[in-house]
């Protein structure tokens, strides 16, 4: 899934690029309105967050091109403008949510899994995408899994991740494939990257982490889900 930020505060920018690509989304960047409605035109993202004043052409009216040439995709303002009037604007304008700096990472996670949902809903078939993985049902369309009662909040590259191993049940999937599968073909990974993430994993979707049957390991090689 693809997300573009239009943000001239190269820290706030480089932060919300950080996140999401740690969540598993490709992101585009803009520092200026101008670029992003090029961006946008060019690359049509999944979904786009906005700061409210940047050069060139200001967030609200990006928001108003963007709702003259697709009025589905969703549109999140980030902006420092905290007044009641600046989020009732950007509403009005067809953005489905605001987030006012400065924002926390749980924060900024919450309101983009709750857009990707939607996304998915829109995209998705009848089924809504669901899959299970012994007693784990998943539901793509959610980013979530349930194991009874329990609720587990998954993250875009999660949900890859275990479609993946899921979809080749059985079978030893090396890093390279991994890789290349749920980080994309141009990440180049560090040797601890998948490692750490599945350890992550584990401990929210597995009964027993020192023990894992959903994600198994295999030593020199990669990761196995046996069904």
């Amino acid at each position: 899934m693809r997300v573009l930020v239009a943000e001239d505060d190269t820290l706030i920018r480089r932060a919300v690029v950080e996140v999401l690509a740690e969540e598993g989304y490709q992101v585009l960047q803009a520092s200026d309105g101008q670029t992003a409605l090029t961006l946008f035109h060019e690359y049509r993202p999944d979904f786009v967050c906005l700061d409210v004043m940047m050069p060139e052409v200001n967030g609200f009216d990006v928001c108003r091109k963007l709702r003259d040439a697709d009025a589905e995709v969703p549109i999140v303002f980030i902006s420092a403008k905290s007044e009641e009037v600046d989020k009732v604007v950007g509403l009005e304008l067809g953005a489905d949510d605001f987030i006012v700096k400065p924002f926390g990472v749980k924060e900024l996670v919450a309101r983009i899994r709750s857009i990707t949902r939607r996304c998915y809903r829109r995209s998705q078939s009848e089924n809504g995408g669901c899959f299970q993985m012994l007693d784990l049902d998943i539901n793509t369309s959610e980013l979530r899994g349930r194991r009874g009662e329990q609720v587990i909040e998954l993250s875009l590259r999660d949900v890859r991740l275990l479609q993946l191993l899921h979809d080749h049940r059985g079978e030893v999937l090396d890093r390279a494939t991994i890789f290349d599968r749920v980080w994309g073909e141009d990440y180049f990974p560090n040797s601890r990257t998948l490692d750490q993430h599945v350890s992550r994993l584990r401990k929210r979707i597995e009964i027993d982490p020192n023990n894992p049957v959903l994600i198994r390991t295999v030593h020199g090689v990669g990761y196995r889900y046996d069904g």
